[in-house]
């Protein structure tokens, strides 16, 4: 895995946040609304990249940005080939 984009979450906010019950993916989000909030959009697409992601969120981003972005920033995808079928990033017909 490529080194983690900058963080804008203090080490204990975060535990804060773990202890609070947030799962790493949902840290990795919280690293993501953060980051942009301070306006850096690179580190907040590459903690959003970092999350195992609802299908339907990857859909969303597939039907906004293109598949070529969810492969472009590495977005995990195996939740969403399981719900939508091999290959449903190329195809239009969902």
């Amino acid at each position: 895995m490529t080194p983690p984009p900058k963080s804008y979450i203090t080490d204990a906010r975060r535990e804060e946040m773990r202890a609070g019950g947030l799962d790493q993916d949902g840290i990795y989000v919280a690293e993501s609304v953060a980051a942009g909030a301070a306006g850096d959009r690179n580190a907040a697409w590459g903690w959003l990249a970092r999350a195992e992601l609802y299908p339907q969120t990857l859909m969303g981003l597939k039907r906004r940005n293109s598949a070529q972005f969810i492969r472009d920033m590495g977005f995990k995808t195996a939740k969403a080939d399981a719900f939508y079928g091999p290959g449903w990033l190329d195809r239009d017909d969902l």
